[in-house]
Order: C-alpha cells, then structure tokens, then sequence
C-alpha cells in the first residue's frame, strides 16, 4: 500500500500519466512537481527505482500479449543411446550329445573357453568350435590332466595342488562307423 508509505493520493497519478509514462508500469510518483520514471533497463516491469531509496510495486502485473501458438508439423525423431548390452546371446554349449550320429562337418559344441577338448576324430575351429572329422557316433571321456613340460603357467598350475590331486579334462571323441554293405569299385573287368 503506497499511503503506508507516506504517500497522499495527490502525489501518485495512473498509468495514463500525461506527461508519457508507460501503461506497463502503471504508478508514478509525482513529488515536487517532477515525474520519477524508470531508469534504463535495470528496472523491473513489477517495481521502479525512485530517488530517494523508494520502490513502487504495480498494482496490478502487465497483461500478457495473445501469442499465436505453431505447433509441429512434423514429429521429432527419437535418440538413440545407450545401445549396448542389447546384443543376443551368443549360445555356447553342447550342439550333440553323447551317442548322437554326426557327419563330417557337424558342430558338436560352442565354447568361450576350453571346456570341451578335442578327441579323436575332432577338429578344433577358429572359435573353439569342436567339429567331426568323421562320420560315426559321440563319445564324451574325462581323462587326466598331464601338462606340457614347456608351458610354465600349466605346470605352476599342478604343483600348487594339493597332495595326490588330480585335475581331469573333458575330451570329445567321434568313433567312426564302420560302412556295411557297400564297397569301392577297385577296377572295370
């Protein structure tokens, strides 16, 4: 309230102040004759800096201009982050089991590391894909485990065991099958 402040009615003039005060500060202060206005733009649309310490506040806030509104006319695409982690599993394990038939060529397991080792009639792929090299049936064995002399890392490995262990491996091995009731053609008679 500008009375609490000391001011009469005869000394505050509206908004439509004669003299070209602005609509959107709505009060002036008229002392002495002189008309206070803003000055420069460090002044708030909601408050003025008068000389002498005060600040008027409005009494009302300006009324905002109608804004026409544009919308999209088309949909904004989304962005594509934090893609990683979404890629398939890569199916590892035993692809025939024991006592399966495979041909020459089968993939008998998939493996990250060496889980499976090669046996007889076994080829090791890229990978440490396990395939046959025959035609014939699976057979899984455990065996034990002699390393190389030469490599360090295996034999550190088995003198760290404890007395009278034993570390085991599983080989994969294809026994052939043995062709009955054909032959081979040796020469034309």
């Amino acid at each position: 309230n500008f009375r609490s402040l000391g001011f009469r009615n005869s000394e505050l003039r509206g908004s439509r102040d004669p003299q070209g005060f602005s609509k959107d500060h709505g009060i002036a202060l008229i002392s002495h004759g002189c008309v206070w206005r803003p000055e420069g733009k460090d002044c708030q649309p909601w408050a003025c800096h008068i000389a002498g310490g005060f600040h008027l506040a409005l009494l009302s806030p300006p009324q905002a201009a109608a804004l026409a509104v544009r919308y999209a006319s088309k949909k904004t695409g989304g962005s594509s982050k934090n893609l990683g982690g979404k890629s398939p599993g890569r199916r590892f394990g035993l692809k025939k089991m024991e006592g399966h038939y495979v041909h020459a060529g089968n993939i008998l397991a998939t493996q990250r590391h060496f889980r499976w080792h090669p046996g007889a009639h076994v080829g090791l792929g890229k990978r440490k894909y396990l395939y046959a090299l025959e035609e014939g049936v699976v057979r899984f064995t455990k065996e034990v485990y002699v390393p190389n002399p030469s490599n360090s890392e295996a034999v550190d490995l088995v003198t760290r065991l404890p007395k009278g262990a034993v570390l085991y491996k599983t080989f994969v091995h294809v026994v052939p099958a043995k062709p009955e009731g054909t032959f081979k053609l040796v020469a034309m008679l």
